[in-house]
């Protein structure tokens, strides 16, 4: 890495914590030399575990805590009193420019309304989003909002638009990515006036990003944009049916290969290429859900993961750090401010 890089984690979020949460960063920490740590958690459970990870070790600096956000908790109830839990004081970590970025396993909603109090949105930025990225047909994909706003005018879009162009430039590498607005149809009278006003704004001269138009939900798997933007409700439902597809094509596949012995045969010449779609489909390559519009690197591990899993999400917060994220995102938004109003009239 160019300069160290120090996250903060929340060692007692997930259902496998905090010893997923130990391993997975010690696999982070051999994929980028000279990351560090600081891990909030109970230090009687976490010191024996560093004590068998001594690489690890060297690089943490262990913060005492003795509360813990539950999964069950809501929101507000862990804002108001989870204030000294292991969630909120990595969070802090990052308000108080000690840590580039925090990465937790816990509980999403608690997480979200956490990181937006301490941390706060970024000027220009209505609500933050919740985004990710998945396989397609071209390679991988950004999508949001996943679940964050369930509700979104234009604007709203268009702001997501920004992050998730910002995000797949930052994480995916990407120089210009493509971003579609996700609809009904593909042409322009489709759709109701939110997307349709979105649309108009993006197609502006002074839009920053490269904007491919409408797309619809075959777009998604097949990769046709770089970036998928709709609003929370619709990006949850398409998210959740893609990740049961996946889980019924592999059991489908399963069961076909268990049902003959010709089929028990055809298996063994065909397990290596079953192997790489495994691997091309594991869930773990793309875990992070990163909460975009923040004034600070916010990722969400899944919180059934493994370490494999986990490690793959603190690469996402180095990446975004690497790549001066917010930075980016401060310029789209600079230019989209000065870019002229769309219409009224001609939003409808």
């Amino acid at each position: 890495m160019s300069r160290e890089i120090t996250i903060a984690l929340d060692a007692m979020g997930g259902a496998r914590a905090p010893e997923m949460v130990l391993r997975g960063a010690e696999i982070a920490l051999q994929r980028h030399p000279g990351l560090r740590f600081m891990i909030f958690g109970e230090e009687n459970r976490l010191r024996p575990l560093l004590a068998k990870l001594p690489q690890l070790a060297a690089a943490v600096e262990l913060h005492h805590t003795s509360e813990v956000v539950m999964d069950d908790d809501k929101p507000s109830v862990a804002l108001r009193s989870g204030r000294q839990s292991s969630m909120r004081l990595a969070i802090d970590a990052v308000a108080e420019g000690l840590a580039d970025g925090v990465v937790s396993a816990g509980n999403t909603g608690a997480l979200m309304a956490m990181a937006k109090f301490a941390l706060k949105t970024l000027p220009g930025i209505d609500r933050p989003a919740i985004a990710s990225f998945f396989p397609t047909q071209r390679g991988e994909s950004v999508m949001l909002d996943l679940g964050a706003n369930v509700e979104c005018d234009a604007e709203n879009l268009v702001q997501f638009a920004l992050l998730g162009d910002a995000f797949a430039r930052s994480v995916l590498g990407l120089i210009e990515p493509t971003v579609g607005l996700l609809n009904v149809g593909s042409e322009d009278q489709k759709g109701n006036d939110t997307v349709r006003a979105a649309s108009l704004r993006l197609r502006s001269t002074a839009s920053p990003i490269r904007f491919y138009g409408f797309i619809e939900g075959d777009d998604i798997p097949a990769g046709t944009v770089d970036v998928v933007v709709t609003d929370g409700f619709t990006g949850n439902v398409a998210v959740k049916t893609a990740e049961g597809t996946a889980k019924l094509f592999t059991e489908f596949m399963s069961a076909a290969f268990r049902h003959s012995l010709s089929a028990r045969i055809g298996y063994l010449f065909a397990r290596n290429a079953l192997r790489k779609l495994r691997m091309r489909l594991d869930p773990r390559r793309y875990n992070g859900a990163v909460f975009l519009g923040l004034c600070g690197i916010a990722v969400k591990s899944h919180g059934s993961t493994d370490s494999l899993g986990f490690a793959h999400a603190v690469g996402v917060a180095v990446d975004m750090t690497l790549n001066g994220f917010l930075d980016k995102i401060r310029v789209d938004l600079a230019r989209l401010d000065a870019a002229p109003a769309a219409p009224q009239s001609a939003a409808l």
